[in-house]
């Protein structure tokens, strides 16, 4: 028997029984659509990650306070000391190093008029805006001259101006207070929208770092230290430079830990992208569970077929019909029902993660692989769960076939 026969054997016996095979597919149709739709919506947002993390620059360095230990139990970094305005001019020594900026934070109410909103301020020196990618879109930028000076000077994001001056004011040289602090505001930042980790980058008062070290937190020593890379080929060059000048800052010595910790975007984006990727393989694996029970299904309808077919089964093989062609008819039957499933449960896999895409305003992407193998995955499901039935059928005596009722 020609394989053009089988295909005709197969499709006349499924056009015959369409709500059947459509509800035998159901099983395929979901677990196709599920793993198409985890796996393109796990790497929409991969790239996602990937896009606002390179709009911050892969030649960003970012030096913490690291973690202190009393008695062998951690007791985190928020009292921890160990970085000053010094340490941040002195990774300027490094040839690797273009820019560099103390980084001091402060949470409390800004208030303008009858308007308030809980707003964080970030204190910095000029060049934080220029490391952060940030734009002024009205007004100007402080000056080195205002951090020396401690002036109380701020630059607002979007969402503070959005909700202290709600009526259009133009907030350039209007007065603001944060907290019991007066500020003159010099400059509104550009929109950038929220962070990979859904932050709001607009909700930030950019002052320069030492007035919110003397006039607000009365410290001195800053939170932490940005940098920016000379390029993003150098940023690991720059990041080894950075650890040994602030070891011999601090005089850490041989052996001892280091009480910094130094970070580069590089290595966040290889951790996010290492945290996507499993939740996608899980989510995948997890859809792909009622491709099983689809497959099983498919098992289940084949041995009804064969029950039902059993006169014909017998009188195919009274005129010829040898096993062999037994059971490649209903491996056929069962590998074109698993695989019109497929096909269905790729397209519509494919419409749901464009629209959840859209939804969630995430880059749409189509992975080719999962669509391919996702067709692999859905012919070996047709034959692995079709062998079983097709070979019963396949080993019927012609004779008890025939007599069947």
């Amino acid at each position: 028997m020609n394989f053009t026969n089988l295909f005709k054997i197969a499709g006349r016996a499924l056009l015959r029984n369409k709500t059947r095979a459509l509800l035998t597919m159901l099983g395929i149709i979901i677990g196709i659509a599920s793993v198409i739709a985890m796996v393109s919506l796990g790497q929409s947002s991969q790239r996602s990650i990937n896009d606002q993390i390179s709009t911050m620059g892969t030649n960003l360095i970012n030096v913490m306070r690291a973690s202190q230990r009393q008695g062998g139990v951690n007791i985190g970094s928020t009292n921890v000391q160990s970085l000053t305005a010094a340490d941040a001019a002195a990774m300027l020594e490094s040839p690797y190093v273009s820019m560099v900026s103390p980084v001091v934070t402060a949470s409390d109410q800004a208030v303008f008029g009858a308007n308030n909103w809980p707003a964080s301020m970030q204190g910095g020196s000029p060049k934080l805006l220029d490391i952060r990618k940030m734009e002024i879109l009205s007004g100007t930028n402080f000056t080195q001259q205002d951090v020396t000076n401690s002036a109380k000077v701020a630059v607002l994001g979007q969402t503070v101006v959005e909700n202290l001056f709600p009526n259009g004011e133009d907030p350039v040289g209007q007065i603001i207070r944060f907290g019991k602090i007066p500020f003159r505001v010099i400059g509104v930042l550009a929109p950038k929208g929220q962070n990979q980790m859904g932050q709001d980058q607009d909700d930030v008062i950019i002052a320069p770092y030492t007035t919110v070290q003397k006039r607000i937190l009365a410290i001195n020593y800053v939170h932490m230290i940005m940098a920016s890379a000379a390029s993003e080929d150098v940023a690991t060059l720059a990041q080894a430079d950075v650890e040994e000048i602030l070891r011999k800052q601090h005089k850490i010595k041989p052996g001892q830990e280091d009480d910094f910790r130094v970070r580069t975007q590089e290595e966040m984006l290889e951790t996010m992208e290492s945290v996507s990727g499993f939740l996608t393989v899980l989510l995948a694996a997890i859809a792909s569970i009622s491709l099983v029970v689809g497959g099983i299904g498919i098992m289940n309808i084949m041995y009804v077929t064969v029950t039902e077919r059993t006169r014909e089964i017998g009188l195919r093989m009274s005129i010829g019909a040898k096993n062999r062609d037994i059971l490649l008819q209903f491996l056929f039957e069962s590998t074109i029902l698993s695989l019109i499933g497929g096909i269905i449960g790729i397209l519509i896999g494919l419409g749901l993660s464009y629209a959840a895409s859209s939804a969630l305003n995430w880059p749409y992407v189509v992975s080719p692989t999962a669509v391919v193998v996702s067709f692999l995955v859905c012919a070996a499901t047709g034959i692995f769960f079709g062998w079983y039935p097709a070979r019963k059928a396949a080993s019927l005596d012609p004779i008890t076939a025939l007599r069947y009722e």
